[in-house]
């Protein structure tokens, strides 16, 4: 199997997985809390790792830059950025938080061009990605009739988890190359699992939690497919792609979650969804046209 191939095929695979967390979260929040789910979703993640790291035999880097990139993750990859979108989408529909995120392709961009001099960025990454946000806009155009002034700060906590994250994973493939990608998401899934659960328990009522089937089901998807699997594998991806082509993965989860929907929560599938997708992947594959051009030299993807 090459090795083109596999990156293919965990790029797919995160884009499916994913997709299909917008559902699982909605189950979850029926009976959980946003935090203390969150929290609990990370710490059985955290144990799913470390279980898998003794299994392996993987050596868990414990040197300084390590341990400085585990912190900065910790709280800026998982804590407060996902934080922000469960409390913002207290207020704002989910459609609308998607919009909101699909910043987070532009900044990994912009984030690339200044810290990243090696990254190929391009014009045709730059057309592919508007193209692909306009995309965005027409799957959700049915969800922005939303208050600005009464849900500006629901607003505004989305976008800056997104350029939050963007700031990180850059950072990352900048410094987290000598990294295993099981062992460096270990510290970090630690500390957001622990704060969060903290936070939920002090901010959050409790009495309304209800442990089921469907809760626990939520929680376990979430945390070996949703965390352990598809972090795991975006940062293995990071080591072998071009990051802001990796980042269109915020245009892709959306339409899955759409096909979720339908398939599994009754949603209903309209004109403008088609046209959206369309758009999305249309842009996708402008971005990759030069790639697509000459297949045995790929600008998307390091040897």
């Amino acid at each position: 199997m090459s090795v083109n191939f596999k990156i293919i095929s965990v790029y797919i695979l995160l884009c499916l997985i994913w997709g299909s967390t917008w559902l699982a979260i909605r189950i979850g929040l029926e009976s959980l809390t946003p935090l203390f789910s969150a929290g609990l979703r990370f710490l059985v993640a955290a144990s799913v790792i470390a279980v898998l790291i003794k299994i392996k035999k993987i050596t868990v880097q414990k040197d300084k830059l390590s341990m400085k990139l585990y912190f900065l993750m910790g709280f800026f990859s998982f804590f407060i950025p996902f934080g922000l979108v469960y409390w913002g989408e207290q207020f704002i529909p989910s459609g609308l938080a998607s919009v909101l995120f699909a910043v987070y392709p532009f900044f990994v961009a912009l984030f690339s061009f200044f810290i990243l001099r090696s990254e190929v960025i391009g014009a045709n990454k730059i057309i592919g990605m508007i193209i692909s946000f306009a995309g965005i806009l027409a799957i959700f155009s049915d969800t922005f009739g939303v208050d600005i002034s009464n849900n500006f700060l629901g607003m505004l906590a989305i976008v800056i988890s997104g350029i939050m994250q963007a700031a990180m994973v850059v950072i990352i493939k900048k410094y987290g190359h000598h990294l295993n990608p099981l062992s460096m998401n270990l510290y970090p899934m630690v500390i957001a699992g622990f704060f969060m659960f903290v936070f939920g328990l002090l901010t959050e009522d409790i009495s309304t939690l209800k442990f089921n089937f469907y809760s626990i089901s939520s929680i376990l998807f979430l945390a070996v497919f949703g965390s352990v699997i598809t972090f795991t594998g975006y940062y293995w991806l990071l080591k072998r792609m071009n990051v802001v082509i990796l980042s269109f993965i915020a245009f892709i989860t959306p339409i899955v979650a759409l096909i979720v929907g339908w398939i599994f929560y009754d949603e209903v599938l309209q004109t403008h969804h088609f046209i959206g997708s369309l758009l999305v992947l249309g842009g996708l594959l402008i971005s990759n046209l030069s790639s697509l051009k000459n297949l045995k030299q790929m600008q998307i993807f390091y040897k």
